[in-house]
């Protein structure tokens, strides 16, 4: 009978057991939240000098709000990734990174990287300041310099907005990663151990359902029950009659 000595196995490279794959990297909620947040503020912005559309407006305004809260608290109880002490760094970690993208061994970050948590920061406390100062100017509880204060903070947000962009293209270039794709289906280039354990679906649609349960309870709002234009318009109406 014919026998074959059997050969042991080879041992793996380590390098060949880190080697990059597609993992998930980013939870439902952190991509709700940011799809949820560029649809709202997109959505506010175009339509915050149109008083036919000030319900719109204000609603979007009240949203991007309430998603600012709920990533406050996710950032301190959620996935590894989505939480603020994962990826919040000092200056100093902002500016080698920043020149790093410069040098021949630019820095890579599966999550966020120290100058997109820089822009997160920014964006927050700018949400912050625009929802804050809008409520009180809807309520009519301040002056003319509320409405500057609103005004500037949403172009200061406009702004930071349009360098976040400019980063993402740029890391996205240098890192040759679809980081747009990323926010979409969650996943990045990384080893088992970057990866997250949990997907949090159920929080995600929890809070899809908030979201649009609080449109569905404005559009009933209106007083024409016509819509939110013409809500906004039949309140601009009855505002001009109480001012006679």
């Amino acid at each position: 009978m014919k026998t074959e000595s059997a050969s042991p196995a080879e041992p793996v490279p380590a390098s060949a057991l880190a080697s990059p794959r597609n993992v998930l990297v980013w939870d439902v909620p952190v991509r709700v939240f940011h799809w949820l947040m560029v649809l709202t503020f997109a959505g506010a912005y175009l339509t915050a000098e149109s008083e036919r559309w000030r319900l719109a407006h204000v609603t979007l305004g009240y949203t991007m709000g309430g998603l600012v809260a709920f990533r406050l608290v996710w950032g301190l109880i959620g996935s590894r990734h989505a939480r603020f002490a994962s990826f919040v760094k000092g200056p100093a970690a902002v500016v080698r990174y920043v020149r790093s993208m410069w040098g021949p061994r630019p820095e890579h970050h599966v999550g966020h990287n120290p100058a997109g948590a820089l822009a997160i920061v920014l964006l927050l406390a700018m949400a912050v300041a625009v929802t804050a100062s809008g409520w009180a100017i809807y309520n009519e509880l301040s002056g003319e310099w509320l409405e500057e204060l609103h005004e500037v903070a949403s172009n200061l947000m406009l702004a930071v907005i349009g360098v976040h962009v400019a980063g993402v293209l740029i890391s996205a270039r240098v890192h040759r990663e679809n980081l747009v794709a990323a926010m979409v289906d969650g996943r990045k280039a990384g080893t088992p151990k970057d990866a997250v354990r949990s997907a949090w679906r159920s929080v995600g649609v929890l809070m899809l359902v908030a979201v649009l349960g609080f449109w569905w309870l404005q559009w009933q709002s209106a007083p024409s029950g016509a819509g939110l234009a013409d809500g906004a318009a039949a309140l601009e109406r009855g505002a001009d009659r109480d001012g006679d």
